[in-house]
């Protein structure tokens, strides 16, 4: 009998590699996991010890998630924290692995919420990522959480060519009404699909409700979870929407950037 060392990770697996199974067994190509799912996220809570966990428990996780991909032959969004290069500071991320397993990229959260700023180091640019489902080659980004609350977040990844933006999040009940109009506003006036993927669950005082929802190039709710259920879902979405969509109501075309100077740098 042996028994994995604090180094390697703990010996039981994470639930989300049950979750990431049961989409992949029901014809998932890309599945999503939400915001920091291995660590936790009240940060009320865990304080500096989500760092703490976030360091020594990095590279299991790193593994877990490669071999998951790489089993069940699917992409994988997996938010945690990602060692930065710096020691000891990570940030709040998402890793992306392709279907062999092999981390392609990832997203480092841009905006911090609350008591974030004080954990994690923000990120600073928004990359899109090159995939293909089959014979179908699709361009997706992904926010975190807050940045969905930021126009030029999701702005950002539009114009780099993105047709699909994943939100992984652990939103608070208190803004419910922010995570609706939210994913359907940046469906909208960037004419791609957004894909919400929110935590279930309570930790201490934070209460996290779901309702993960697929939103399309027009602002409208395609498909939505129940509040309070943690749920595995398999959706099918057509990426020609976004082109019909955006031939038909032309809001990236028909922007106006040289009269939009006083949006650069004015913080209030």
């Amino acid at each position: 009998m042996s028994r994995t060392s604090d180094a390697e990770g703990p010996n039981i697996p994470f639930w989300g590699l049950r979750l990431i199974a049961e989409a992949a067994s029901r014809g998932a190509q890309l599945v999503c996991l939400p915001e920091l799912f291995a660590t936790g996220y009240n940060l009320s809570i865990l304080q500096g010890e989500a760092i703490v966990l976030g360091n020594r428990y990095y590279e299991h996780i790193a593994r877990s998630m490669a071999s998951a991909a790489r089993k069940h032959g699917i992409y994988l969004i997996a938010p945690f924290g990602r060692k930065t290069g710096v020691p000891g500071i990570l940030a709040n991320s998402a890793l992306l692995f392709d279907d062999e397993g092999k981390q392609i990229g990832h997203f480092d959260k841009t905006h911090l919420w609350a008591l974030e700023r004080l954990y994690y180091a923000d990120g600073n640019d928004y990359p899109v990522f090159d995939l293909k489902m089959g014979e179908v080659p699709l361009k997706i980004g992904i926010m975190i959480c807050y940045d969905a609350g930021f126009p030029e977040a999701c702005r950002s990844l539009a114009l780099a060519g993105a047709e699909v933006v994943f939100c992984p999040a652990a939103w608070r009940i208190q803004e419910i009404a922010a995570w609706d109009l939210n994913l359907a506003q940046r469906a909208l006036e960037n004419l791609l699909f957004t894909v919400g993927v929110n935590r279930v669950g309570r930790e201490g005082d934070l209460y996290l409700f779901g309702k993960g929802k697929i939103c399309d190039p027009m602002g409208r709710t395609l498909f939505e979870l129940p509040l309070d259920k943690e749920v595995v879902e398999v959706l099918e979405i057509d990426v020609d929407d976004v082109v019909r969509f955006r031939a038909e109501m032309p809001y990236l075309r028909d922007r106006k950037p040289h009269i939009y100077g006083a949006l650069k740098g004015n913080n209030h």
